[in-house]
């Protein structure tokens, strides 16, 4: 199978759809086939001009010299390619091969939403608005399509219809996170590394800094459950610097010593993390899929996350809940209160209880399987080039 895998460019410093695609790419060459990776390169965008300006070279270099390179470029490719874009927000260059055999991946439509309005918390601006309708424009030219969860798709479907094929393929867990050999002892040399006393255990979020991730929330429902308990532990928060609205909520916390913001942090660190983390906490207020609980449960961590799709489709009944944010005020009294109760239940469990609830959560994670996952992708792949082969 020839498959032409078109990408985000690597000069808009994405991290997590660079690895879907390489996931991608790597999985289909293990399987024989056939791979080119089609991305902007950045012609226009390496120019030495004032950074504010650099969002409209990249622009160039997608909007304008790229859909150019692709039609010169798709006249030379065999009859029997397969078009698939790892991302529907790769949208604007669904037109140039719609006419042939082609799959979309979708991750989540949350910006779609935004720019409908739909989201109090996030209001994109007159040029994002167009921008995200540019995609949807694309998109929906679709005929067939990868979904990551039931929740996503139920969101594609109300921008394509019925009509087009969707699928669900959730995500695969790496199989780099597992549950660490020795607790204590990889929480000393973690905390070693970091320069943190670990050795009690910690709180972990990670997640990067956009609004549904719910940053805010997590500290607010630390701080709740930090004000009944005489000792604390440690808040690892992993992500992009804080922002200064961050910053100012932790100096309002009874025990702001406690929370420490970690970027930059290495892969073998991050799975440590996971692997020695007293409780994961993921109380987002939407998602794709969440894969950060998966992560966590294949770790051996108990998760607390938000009881909405995807995320409880994620976690399943492996998860310990917090009842779903307010989007307009997501940090209010009531979730505070709650969401801490959740978080005193997860830190007090008792050593069997604890061994009970890692072992449901490395149940319910094998559902995600990485190859299992590739496997479903490939006949995806494979029907989608069959049903539009020419008859003889």
């Amino acid at each position: 199978m020839n498959v032409v895998l078109f990408a985000h460019p690597d000069f808009l410093g994405s991290a997590s759809m660079p690895r879907y695609t390489r996931w991608l790419a790597d999985g289909l060459l293990r399987r024989g086939h056939t791979v080119r990776v089609w991305a902007p390169q950045p012609l226009f965008h390496a120019w030495p001009v004032h950074r504010r300006f650099k969002k409209w070279m990249g622009y160039l270099d997608q909007f304008v010299v790229f859909p150019r390179w692709v039609r010169r470029e798709k006249a030379r490719q065999p009859a029997d390619t397969l078009y698939v874009f790892s991302d529907h927000a790769l949208g604007p260059w669904v037109p140039l091969v719609a006419s042939q055999p082609h799959v979309i991946h979708c991750h989540d439509l949350l910006a779609q939403h935004s720019a409908l309005g739909r989201v109090p918390l996030n209001r994109p601006g007159f040029t994002g608005r167009l921008y995200q309708r540019y995609i949807r424009q694309g998109f929906t030219q679709g005929r067939r399509f990868i979904a990551i969860s039931r929740k996503t798709e139920q969101d594609l479907r109300g921008f394509i219809g019925s009509q087009p094929v969707c699928d669900v393929v959730y995500n695969g867990v790496n199989p780099q996170f597992h549950p660490a050999p020795d607790v204590a002892a990889g929480r000393i040399e973690l905390g070693r590394r970091l320069g943190l006393d670990l050795s009690r255990g910690f709180l972990l979020h990670v997640g990067v800094d956009v609004w549904y991730k719910n940053r805010g929330g997590v500290l607010a429902m630390v701080d709740r459950w930090r004000h009944g308990t005489p000792q604390g532990l440690p808040l690892l928060m992993i992500g992009p610097p804080p922002t200064d609205a961050l910053v100012a909520q932790r100096l309002g916390m009874h025990a702001p010593d406690e929370v420490h913001f970690l970027s930059g942090v290495a892969d073998e660190v991050l799975v440590g993390l996971y692997g020695t983390a007293t409780a994961f906490l993921f109380p987002s207020i939407a998602e794709g899929f969440g894969w950060p609980i998966a992560e966590a449960m294949a770790s051996g961590c108990p998760v607390i996350t938000t009881d909405a799709a995807p995320m409880n489709e994620v976690a399943g009944d492996a998860g310990f809940y917090v009842p779903p944010a307010d989007a307009a005020a997501p940090a209010d009294e009531a979730w505070t209160a709650a969401a801490a109760t959740v978080l005193a239940q997860v830190v007090g469990l008792s050593d069997e209880a604890r061994r009970a609830a890692v072992e449901h959560g490395l149940s319910q994670v094998r559902r995600f399987d990485s190859d299992a996952a590739l496997d479903r992708i490939e006949a995806i792949y494979m029907q989608t080039l069959a049903s539009h082969a020419r008859p003889a």
